[in-house]
C-alpha cells in the first residue's frame, strides 16, 4: 500500500492545501504544523507557480505573493527537510508542468522522494499526458495523484483504473475557490470510480466550511480544502495560526460525523 492511501487508513481524510510561502517560509512551517495537530491525515503543498490556471483569485493571489516573497522550488524542498523533522503524516506537492520542467523532472521528482514527499498532483497534465511523469513517478515510488470532474463522465472509469495513491475528485466545474453549495453528484462520480477500482476517493474544490465538508466526506473517503484556508491566511495578523489551527479542527471534527 502507498504511504497516502494509508492516510485513509482511520476513518474520513481531512487534507488541506497550504501555498508555500505566503507570506513566509516561516510562516507556512507553522500553519502546515498547526493542521496537521488539528487532525490533519495528508497535507497538500502547493509550489507556487505565475500562472495557476487550475487556481481561483484566493490561491492565484497566494501564488503572487509568495513569489514576490521569493519563493523557490529549492527554498520549498528545504522547508520539507525540515517540516519532516516532526511531521510523519503524508505529504504530497500540488503544482504545474512548467516547475517540474524548468528544474529537470527527474530531478525533481528524486528529491521530492529524498526529502519525504510522497506524491504529486499536477492540474494541468491531461490523464492521456501523464506517462511522461508517471513513468518518474513509479520508478520512485512515488504517486501521480489523477484527478476526475464533473465532465469526465464515461472517462472516469478509465482514469480510476490506473488511479495512485487516491483519485481527487474535483466537485465542480471551474477554478479552485470557495462555493456556497456544491450541486455535482460528487456521490455518483466515487461510485463509478470504485467499481473500476477499489480506491480512496476526496473531493475538492469549493468546500468552504464543516457543513460541506461534512456532506462530500459522506459520500467520499475524505476532503480537500484549501482557498477557505488561504483566506485565514492571506489576513496575515497575530493569531492567523491559531485560526488556522481551529478551522483545521472544526472541519475534521465536522468530517468525523
Amino acid at each position: 500500500m502507498s504511504t497516502i492511501a494509508k492516510a485513509f487508513d482511520h476513518g474520513k481524510a481531512l487534507i488541506p492545501f497550504i501555498t508555500c510561502g505566503d507570506p513566509s517560509m516561516e510562516k507556512t512551517a507553522e500553519y502546515v504544523r498547526a493542521v496537521v495537530d488539528a487532525g490533519a491525515d495528508l497535507v497538500e503543498l502547493g509550489i507556487p507557480f505565475s500562472d495557476p490556471t487550475a487556481e481561483g483569485d484566493v490561491i492565484m493571489a497566494a501564488d503572487a505573493r509568495a513569489l514576490a516573497a521569493g519563493t523557490t522550488t529549492k527554498k520549498v524542498f528545504d522547508l520539507v527537510r525540515e517540516l519532516r523533522r516532526d511531521i510523519t503524516v503524508p505529504m504530497v506537492f500540488m503544482t504545474y508542468a512548467n516547475v517540474l520542467f524548468s528544474y529537470g523532472s527527474e530531478d525533481f521528482i528524486r528529491t521530492s522522494r529524498d526529502i519525504g514527499i510522497d506524491g504529486f498532483i499536477l492540474p494541468d497534465i491531461p490523464y492521456e499526458e501523464k506517462d511522461e511523469f508517471d513513468g518518474i513517478c513509479k520508478k520512485y515510488d512515488r504517486d501521480l495523484i489523477s484527478m476526475i470532474a464533473p465532465t469526465s463522465k464515461e472517462r472516469i472509469t478509465m482514469i480510476a483504473k490506473e488511479a495512485s495513491g487516491f483519485l481527487y475528485c474535483v466537485s465542480s466545474l471551474g477554478v479552485t475557490g470557495t462555493r456556497s453549495s456544491i450541486t455535482t453528484d460528487v456521490g455518483a462520480m466515487v461510485r463509478t470510480a470504485k467499481q473500476a477500482k477499489d480506491i480512496p476517493c476526496a473531493v475538492g474544490f469549493g468546500i468552504s466550511g464543516p457543513e460541506q465538508a461534512a456532506a462530500m466526506a459522506a459520500v467520499s473517503d475524505g476532503v480537500i480544502v484549501g482557498s477557505a484556508i488561504m483566506k485565514i491566511i492571506a489576513a496575515d495578523k497575530p493569531g492567523t495560526t491559531g485560526e488556522v489551527y481551529r478551522f483545521a479542527k472544526e472541519l475534521k471534527d465536522a468530517i468525523k460525523t
